[in-house]
């Protein structure tokens, strides 16, 4: 069994900090990780710097990276001004995203959710045009902080109609960190005749992050972000806190037997790097731990 781990510290990672990192500290942390492994890293985000400060810079970061063979570079865009960004640029793959509640998507996007999903149809035939694979993430697909709990069903209907308008990928995003188990289930298996992979990307604001990881393993998710050291989380969420973390998703799949391809303890050296970037303690528990002996 082989699972891919979206690398999202660099950008979803990096967009809640209080301070902002200037863009050779950013590529730094991509070649870092793309030295550990990693065949895809969210490495950028092609939003507006008045809204989101820390990713500001989005081209001098893919300027100053340097390419690993084998990895895949891709950029975030919430909207059509974003994609013309990224097509100036060398990013292979774009990760559109919207939510799937009309609050929260007002609110991160200032769009409803029809206009984004019209947005998605645009963005994914200008991408294919120009030969990128694009990814779309539902955002909130597990609850809203705002209109609660997600319909389920209204989740899939957005699923397949994205993927009717082109998706590559779809992501099922617990934006907030409210999904538990039976909601993973649901959505994976509902998904599962859409004939497109479908990924997770889980925050641990509740301690459910890696069990629901672990459920999506036998559920036959193809694709898991998460973020080195367990940082990260929504500018506009209340109260929202860290992605999963890579090493510790890490070494639970290495753990069960899955191939993951990437090296644990160089994701470690990574995770002890950028806790002295940013001066504080990681929510990520394995690069303070360590791994159990002779593993």
């Amino acid at each position: 069994m082989h699972i891919t781990v979206c690398e999202v510290g660099p950008r979803d990672g990096l967009q809640n900090e209080p301070g902002s990192l200037a863009p050779a500290v950013r590529a730094e942390l991509v070649d870092r990780l793309a030295g550990a492994g990693f065949q895809r890293i969210e490495a950028v985000s092609f939003v507006s710097p008045k809204r989101v400060p820390q990713m500001a810079g989005a081209e001098e970061v893919l300027t100053a990276i340097s390419p690993a063979a084998g990895v895949t570079y891709a950029g975030l865009v919430l909207n059509r001004r974003g994609y013309e960004r990224l097509a100036g640029t060398p990013c292979q793959e774009v990760h559109f995203a919207f939510c799937v509640s009309e609050t929260f998507n007002q609110r991160n996007q200032g769009r409803t959710v029809e206009q984004s999903l019209e947005e998605a149809g645009g963005i994914v035939a200008a991408a294919h045009r120009d030969g990128r694979r694009v990814s779309v993430t539902l955002a909130a697909s597990f609850g809203c902080p705002f209109e609660g709990r997600a319909d389920p069903g209204r989740v899939l209907s957005l699923a397949e109609q994205v993927v009717a308008a082109g998706a590559d990928e779809v992501v099922f995003a617990d934006t907030i960190g409210v999904g538990v188990p039976h909601q993973v289930r649901r959505l994976l298996r509902g998904g599962a005749d859409l004939g497109v992979p479908l990924g997770l990307h889980l925050h641990n604001t509740r301690n459910t992050g890696y069990v629901n990881a672990f459920v999506a393993l036998e559920n036959d998710v193809s694709l898991l972000d998460a973020s080195v050291g367990g940082i990260g989380g929504c500018p506009f969420a209340p109260n929202a806190t860290g992605n999963i973390a890579t090493e510790d998703l890490l070494n639970l799949l290495v753990e069960e037997g899955i191939d993951v391809g990437v090296d644990i303890d160089r994701v470690m050296r990574v995770a002890e790097w950028l806790e002295t970037v940013l001066g504080r303690r990681l929510p990520g528990q394995l690069y303070r731990a360590g791994r159990f002996p002779g593993r």
